[in-house]
């Protein structure tokens, strides 16, 4: 089977390799067009080190671009973490169509930031979908699905890293099996389940601690490490990450500072308290306890 890869950065160079190294046929590889000055993408790089012919539209809208990937005689195409919109002109192309992966379970989580949401709205758990995509954004039918577990000390980072990104470059291989056997399914997205949430941009993750203790535990475990859940000290963000929740009573106003240790601050949310173990604020992220020393931080004191 004729394969064309189509992705970037890690996760793409990562499917890439896998499908590689057991001897699958891929044809060519497509990824994002280079940023000036900056560093090849990892797949390309990849693709570069296998000689692979590599193709980096700026727009995959134009007739061109499906002329010539049609040219290439593809049985499938495979996407790998792939931001940019890709017509249906584009994606039917391929004898067998396009698979693409999603870090979510579709239809719940459709849109970008599809690992932040379920940590912050505070699911048990998340997943990821290999599916076919279509014109619309992450509505094509699926094809499989694999769940994962959200741990109580689970963030952005180790959902992603730990638990998505490993099971998500096998699942990518079992849905390539899938087509080559014939076997693989389009099941079609039931709409009433369907929800959508945009980028999760640093507006959305402001600490507001009058919330429940878990509201802000989740928010912050969702916006680890990125895009960074914030309050504010002396009129200045402060960046929280890694924290414990410590449920009972909060022992101080919102926001108060209710200990300092060498494990970092205690701050009072509206029936608990939120452990803070590293922060960052003007600087790199450092550990909560050396930042309060050095910002003469001491109980009593309120953040936000």
């Amino acid at each position: 089977m004729r394969i064309v890869v189509n992705g970037q950065q890690a996760f793409g160079k990562n499917v890439l390799d896998a499908l590689l190294e057991r001897g699958d046929e891929v044809i060519a590889v497509y990824c994002e067009p280079d940023r000036e000055g900056g560093r090849p993408d990892p797949i390309k790089q990849a693709a570069l080190d296998h000689g692979l012919p590599i193709h980096q539209p700026a727009s995959f809208k134009k007739p061109e671009v499906w002329a010539a990937f049609e040219a290439m005689r593809p049985d499938l195409c495979v996407m790998a973490y792939v931001t940019k919109i890709v017509p249906e002109e584009f994606l039917n192309i391929p004898t067998h169509g396009t698979i693409q992966y999603h870090p979510s379970l579709l239809p719940r989580h459709r849109g970008p930031s599809s690992i932040n949401w379920p940590i912050i709205q505070g699911a048990a758990k998340t997943g990821l979908s290999i599916f076919w995509p279509d014109n619309g954004l992450d509505t094509g039918p699926i094809l499989l699905q694999k769940e994962v577990e959200i741990g109580a000390g689970d963030t952005l980072g180790s959902i992603y890293f730990d638990k998505l990104f490993p099971l998500g470059v096998a699942a990518m291989l079992e849905g390539v099996d899938l087509v080559k056997a014939g076997k693989a399914p389009r099941i079609v997205q039931n709409e009433a389940d369907a929800t959508y949430e945009s980028w999760c941009t640093a507006d959305d993750v402001a600490i507001d601690w009058s919330q429940p203790v878990s509201v802000v535990h989740n928010l912050i475990r969702g916006a680890d490490p990125q895009p960074g859940a914030w309050t504010s000290h002396d009129g200045k963000r402060l960046m929280i990450y890694d924290c414990v929740r410590i449920d009972g009573t909060a022992d101080g106003a919102p926001g108060e500072i209710i200990s300092l240790g060498a494990e970092g601050m205690e701050i009072a949310a509206a029936d608990g308290r939120i452990l803070v173990k590293r922060v960052r604020g003007e600087g790199s992220k450092m550990a909560a306890a050396d930042y309060a020393g050095e910002a003469a931080l001491r109980a009593g004191m309120r953040l936000g």
